[in-house]
């Protein structure tokens, strides 16, 4: 190491005193271990302070013409910037009442006039040592907490690209597209942010549910994985044979949710409301839905709000074996459905915010191309089926 890696390695103090053979002094006392700087006013002090290279310790003054010591530390603790750089009082000042008064503002030691030369190296030492093993803590800290939240976005980005993956998995053998998967995402989420101070949901319908709710909605239709080509995939109406074993995809997406969660060996949030999800979006209001015809609050608030967001966007979306259906006749439909196909405080919300419905499914709108990929996908599936 050259001399001068050696110096800037150095900490650094600041002396700040009005009195030129005092700075001369406490110079030469520590420019043999230390890399020191000097200023006899106040103003000069805080603005080296607040520079992007502050030193790492300060010996102040109190008695000073203009800004005494006690304004100047009282500035220095004020900002967040500085804070942190321990100050030494080093005074003519020997009263008790002025050592407490300085201790309470702040500094970390006090040294009155006549001084020491040994007592002063002494405490610079300690005071930088301490500031050191701080600082080290402090950024450890800041290390591992800005790693936790890296670890946590990672994590997050892991589960939402794994359910993205399992719903377009159901997608590929389905009528429908996925930009149905986005569009339900949002109408859910739209549905319980505009829920959330309703006196039925407030107290369901926190920020971390509402978080849930979106990520979980993809898996509504997980369970169509498990549904033969031939029933999943006829343009026609099901015998009702067929339609019995469509009714099973509820239940079938429900255990496949489950045996991920004891796969994992543990309760996994997103994943028991995906459970509701799958197993109840198809209940009604009334109890005329399946698969064990719950009416009313007994059917989860997760699957009641799935229920209005996904018949809302099968009516308005253009499918191989149908055409779509207005905003306004699929708006109807759905107020014909309050209190007996959908839960009627629901159902008024969708009607208020039936607009924000229209432009979600504009945002998402599929294109001819997605039609046309879709075909050709039915296509293969159709000519595979067993």
């Amino acid at each position: 190491m050259d001399a001068e890696t050696a110096t800037l390695a150095k900490p650094t103090i600041l002396v700040v005193d009005d009195t030129p053979d005092n700075l001369s002094l406490i110079s030469g006392l520590l420019k043999d271990h230390y890399r020191v700087k000097v200023t006899n006013n106040g103003e000069r002090a805080l603005k080296i302070l607040r520079s992007d290279t502050p030193p790492d310790l300060v010996l102040l003054d109190i008695m000073m013409p203009g800004m005494d010591g006690y304004e100047i530390c009282r500035q220095l603790k004020a900002d967040p910037a500085t804070r942190d750089v321990p100050v030494i009082f080093l005074t003519g000042k020997a009263e008790v009442e002025d050592e407490m008064r300085g201790l309470a503002m702040g500094a970390v030691d006090y040294i009155t006039k006549p001084i020491s030369p040994p007592i002063v190296l002494a405490r610079v030492k300690n005071h930088l040592m301490l500031k050191a093993s701080a600082d080290f803590l402090r950024d450890k800290a800041d290390y591992l907490e800005h790693e936790v939240a890296r670890r946590t976005c990672e994590i997050a980005a892991i589960q939402d690209v794994t359910i993205m993956a399992m719903a377009s998995l159901a997608e590929t053998r389905d009528t429908e597209t996925g930009n149905h998967i986005r569009r339900t995402q949002h109408y859910v989420k739209i549905l319980a942010e505009k829920l959330r101070t309703h006196p039925r949901f407030a107290a369901q319908l926190d920020e971390e549910t509402i978080a849930m709710l979106f990520k979980s909605a993809p898996l509504h239709d997980i369970g169509k994985v498990g549904i033969p080509d031939r029933i999943l995939l006829k343009p026609g109406r099901f015998e009702p044979h067929e339609f019995e074993i469509m009714k099973t995809h509820t239940t079938l997406g429900r255990d496949a949710i489950q045996a991920a969660e004891d796969q994992l060996g543990m309760t996994v949030a997103f994943l028991t409301t995906a459970k509701e999800i799958a197993y109840g979006h198809q209940e009604k209001w009334d109890g005329s839905g399946y698969p064990e015809g719950l009416a009313g609050d007994a059917i989860p608030l997760s699957a009641r709000l799935m229920a209005v967001a996904d018949v809302y966007d099968a009516l308005i979306s253009r499918r191989v074996y149908k055409e779509s259906m207005s905003h306004e006749q699929a708006v109807s439909i759905m107020q014909e459905g309050r209190g007996s196909h959908f839960d009627p405080d629901i159902t008024d919300a969708f009607l208020e915010l039936q607009e924000d419905f229209r432009a979600i499914a504009a945002r998402y709108a599929d294109s001819d191309q997605d039609m046309e990929r879709k075909q050709a996908q039915l296509d293969r599936l159709s000519g595979t089926d067993a």
